[in-house]
């Protein structure tokens, strides 16, 4: 089934514009890359407004003039029920018109069209290269922000190291030479629609490449709050946090952290900070791993310049020069174990399948699991490692939403920093807010109307300034499934208050920072141009009318002292099994407060660094090897 007819009705296409008529062959793009059940869900929600245009018409969209298609469109808006319905189709639509319209309106800004610089070495060698059976003294499965400290802490510890990839190794020129909608789809695992199940449905992007989703991250990089620590080591037993001061500095060393100059925020930043200012919040630049940043808005498609320090250009490579290899297209089946003689079974290594289906196996005494909260689980069911009543539960994200306001000059939120700006008032409430653009049509705020309304807003997006805000949850969700990954989460009544009350912070702050009107994202009370007005409409209003999504899940695998409750114990070691170490964010008690790229590090760095200090380096190799 094709959406021409579909397209052209929410983009009022009358024809004269070129970008407008390539939008449903993107929109096919974009939907190819999405996993079988959202394409089966667009797909069904595209022919039930194809059937009622038919019923109310006796014709397909595709074949009505302009104003016959907004009256289909208008006839069904106005039926409370069907416009969350409606909002979910403009997404993807949205994704390839603002994609479109960029390609067709928009010069390729200087510094990119410089070039860009040549990666540090890795050594990746694809899976359907690497020989079916090898052997090594440690295995991570994963190469984000935990497996790569991992890889990196143990090779320079002198074990030989295979990190194991599922997705593929994308250098610094390749992200220059692509559209930002083309490296989306390649990036994010099942083209960025990874979906909670739940009240309400969350979306929960997760990177899939070498250096996971660091590399599609913002860059944002918030040490771990003291008051997070300490609640993980004395209400959770996590030692590891103990410990953390020290290694959240080495990280910070190595991703080369520092507060984003101001110079390079651009105009999105700069008008939260005057908000802010003018309100006497608390605010300030970010401090990002992105030394040099060219302000090219894109860090969540890959850094085009090579400026953000994600770990494929700044901690791999180090692994690799200390004798770390990367296995890339390598999905890792299951952790083998030798259950041979008495006592506890021991990891003997993993099973990893390549893309044609053939699989491989590193024999190797040590197993680090790194493959996120959402996967990691997974893979220790499927091994026969998932016993512990609390494997895959106590699963923590940052429900967040986003508000947007239009200015009078403007805005053009996508040349600057993409993330730039944080605002911390509320932060004692569990609320973060952080100034956040994106390249057009990419960001996770959608726009209101439908039709010709919402042609005017696609048109008009340069006037708009966008901000998003997190919230410190109460731990709610869990990941089942031994094959495909299914994650459950119930938005908490709580974070559901702290929601709307973030809502009219950030409404407030763009007012403060001289907006005419703010967009809600309420599909059914869009627009405000007062914050009386806005407070009237959010008093109607409830989190679940808001567009969500879901960000950083962590906790799926939990460390600490109660062996009844934590599946790892207080130094990151799987209950139940001797050589399995644990060090990426399901390893963390609870929700870190804040963008935890640098907590995941710390916390891997402490794991494998206990491991090495207790059991040895080089001299822990095994058999063979």
């Amino acid at each position: 089934m094709t959406a021409e007819g579909l397209v052209a009705a929410l983009l009022a296409d009358t024809g004269p514009d070129d970008w407008a008529g390539r939008v449903p062959n993107r929109l096919g793009a974009v939907l190819a890359s999405l996993p079988r059940p959202a394409r089966a869900g667009v797909r069904t929600a595209v022919a039930a407004v194809e059937t009622y245009a038919v019923l109310r018409t006796g014709r397909r969209l595709a074949s009505l003039g302009a104003d016959e298609r907004e009256a289909v469109l208008a006839s069904l808006a106005v039926r409370p029920a069907l416009v969350p319905l409606l909002d979910v189709l403009k997404m993807p639509v949205l994704l390839a018109a603002g994609t479109e319209r960029t390609a067709a309106t928009r010069e390729t800004a200087p510094h990119l069209r410089a070039g860009a610089p040549a990666d540090p070495p890795l050594d990746c060698t694809p899976a359907g290269e690497w020989p079916a059976r090898t052997t090594a003294d440690a295995v991570v499965v994963g190469s984000g922000a935990g497996g790569a400290m991992a890889a990196r802490t143990l090779a320079r510890a002198g074990l030989r190291v295979v990190v194991l990839e599922e997705g593929a190794h994308h250098s610094t020129a390749s992200f220059g030479r692509r559209p930002p909608l083309d490296r989306f789809a390649d990036l994010y695992r099942d083209g960025g629609a990874t979906l909670a199940l739940g009240d309400p449905p969350l979306l929960l992007p997760v990177g899939r490449a070498v250096g996971g989703t660091t590399v599609v991250n913002s860059g944002t990089c918030y040490r771990t709050p003291d008051h997070v620590l300490e609640r993980w080591s004395s209400r959770y037993g996590f030692e590891a946090a103990e410990r953390f001061g020290p290694l959240l500095d080495e990280v910070e060393r190595t991703l080369r952290v520092a507060a984003q100059p101001v110079d390079v925020l651009g105009n999105n930043g700069l008008l939260a900070l005057a908000g802010a200012a003018k309100l006497g919040w608390r605010a300030g630049p970010l401090r990002r791993n992105a030394p040099g940043c060219k302000g090219s808005c894109q860090c969540v498609v890959g850094c085009p310049t090579g400026a953000k320090q994600s770990v494929q250009l700044s901690v791999l490579p180090d692994a690799c020069a200390a004798g770390a290899r990367i296995v890339t297209g390598a999905r890792a089946h299951r952790v083998l174990v030798d259950r041979d003689g008495p006592g506890t079974p021991r990891a003997a290594g993993v099973r990893a399948g390549r893309r044609d289906g053939s699989e491989l196996e590193i024999l190797a005494p040590l197993v680090v699991t790194a493959a996120g909260a959402l996967h990691t689980p997974g893979l220790l069911h499927r091994s026969g490692l998932g016993g512990h009543p609390r494997l895959g539960r106590n699963l923590s994200v940052h429900p967040a939403t986003s508000v947007a306001g239009r200015f009078a000059e403007p805005v053009t939120a996508w040349r600057g920093v993409l993330q730039s700006a944080g605002i911390e008032e509320l932060h004692d409430q569990g609320i973060l807010i952080e100034a956040t653009a994106s390249p057009p049509g990419m960001g996770s705020f959608v726009l209101p109307g439908l039709g010709r309304e919402l042609r005017r807003e696609l048109e008009d997006t340069a006037r708009l300034a966008t901000l998003g805000a997190m919230i410190a949850d109460r731990p709610s969700g869990r990941v089942q499934g031994r094959g495909r990954t299914l994650v459950r989460y119930d938005l908490d009544r709580r974070d559901g208050e702290r929601l709307m009350t973030a809502v009219r912070a950030m409404g407030r702050l763009l007012f403060a920072a001289g907006a005419e009107e703010v967009l809600t994202g309420l599909p059914l009370a869009p627009r405000a141009r007062s914050l009386g007005e806005l407070d009237e409409l959010l008093a109607g209003a409830g989190p679940r009318n808001l567009h969500l999504s879901a960000f950083h899940p962590t906790g799926t695998v939990a460390a600490g002292a109660d062996p009844r409750r934590a599946p790892a114990d207080p130094e990151g070691r799987l209950r139940g099994v001797r050589g399995v170490l644990v060090a990426d964010a399901s390893v963390l008690p609870g929700c870190p407060e804040v963008n935890p790229q640098l907590s995941i590090m710390a916390a891997a760095l402490a794991v494998t660094g206990g491991h090495v200090a207790r059991e040895g380096g080089a001299e822990t190799r095994g058999p063979g090897t």
